[in-house]
């Protein structure tokens, strides 16, 4: 069996649909719905899988040890993801807690664990974004929820444990499936419906003298490319650690912009707006992955360019469509 916490989510339901379409279905899938109109459950029409579980109930059958299905690998993606939630408490005991008592079972019954971390742990980037081990304790987020990634980082260094299981670094993922994220989706799907009917977009300016408006970078990365990476690492056992997970090129907003524009057939309009007081002090202006880890464990597959994942992608929000 393959376990996949955060299976209703965003990367969760793309790569249940990937493990699908090789052929698994021996799947137990855990997530929580608010109730039965959550949109989330939208992600996961279709797909074949063996079991659902509450993340609640399976945080119980995990600290009971009654969790008795045979398991080989658990991609543990399931987190509250928010950069804007104000709640320490919250962030402690669902994304850390949890994460710890995942870990422990897995390592207990031998079970292949890829979890979630992310490139929120790198806060400004003063310190760079290399993963490599020595300098993630030299790490500063910038908000609760890279906090919460780092700190389960952390724990993994502190007791070895990046020798037996693999951590992703995952940085502006974007793609089908996140239609449900209101607020936290990608400027591509929030902004599309705008650009098709009026031909208009809206970014964030800039208050860096050393960054123009709509010039603030970002490693954008396609879901697509996310999910293979973690199919890679499921079918490589021995490679184990932390790593990021990005293209390693930082991309404008500007050309993200061009990008969709180009993708609908549209003249480039952008219009830039005054950020929000909350967002400022946690604003990160450039993200750029360092592959040079992955790539030397054996990961050699091509990325998506920016342009390329963009015009996929307005092919599914076209039709509001799914992976």
């Amino acid at each position: 069996m393959i376990v996949v916490t955060g299976a209703a989510g965003f990367i969760g339901s793309c790569l249940v649909a990937k493990l699908n379409e090789l052929g698994r279905t021996d799947l137990i899938v855990v997530d929580h719905y608010d109730d039965d109109s959550d949109p989330k459950k939208k992600n996961l029409t279709g797909k074949k899988y063996v079991r659902y579980f509450d993340k609640a109930e399976y945080l119980k059958l995990l600290r009971r040890d009654t969790f008795d299905f045979d398991v080989s690998c658990i991609f543990h993606i399931g987190a509250c993801s928010s950069t804007t939630v104000q709640d320490a408490d919250y962030f402690e005991k669902n994304n850390y807690e949890y994460s710890c008592e995942v870990a422990k079972w897995a390592l207990k019954y031998n079970a292949r664990l890829i979890y979630a971390s992310s490139a929120a742990t790198y806060g400004d980037g003063e310190n760079g974004y290399s993963d490599e081990e020595s300098l993630i304790p030299t790490l500063k987020p910038l908000n609760l929820y890279g906090l919460s990634k780092q700190k389960f980082d952390l724990w993994v260094l502190h007791n070895h444990y990046q020798t037996k299981m693999a951590g992703l670094k995952f940085f502006n993922v974007f793609g089908p499936n996140e239609y449900h994220k209101d607020d936290m989706r990608s400027v591509v799907a929030k902004a599309y419906d705008g650009v098709v009917s009026e031909g208009k977009m809206k970014l964030f300016k800039s208050y860096k003298a050393e960054y123009k408006d709509g010039e603030q970078k970002r490693d954008f990365v396609y879901v697509k490319d996310v999910v293979d990476v973690m199919i890679f690492l499921m079918n490589n056992l021995h490679v184990n650690g932390i790593f990021n997970v990005g293209t390693g090129q930082a991309c404008s907003w500007n050309q993200l912009a061009a990008a969709l524009f180009k993708a609908v057939g549209k003249p480039l309009s952008v219009e830039y707006m005054e950020m929000p007081e909350i967002l400022k002090p946690r604003y990160q202006y450039f993200t750029q992955a360092d592959m040079h880890k992955l790539k030397a464990a054996g990961y050699t597959q091509p990325l998506t360019a920016l342009e390329d994942a963009v015009a996929d992608y307005c092919g599914y929000l076209k039709n509001k469509s799914y992976i």
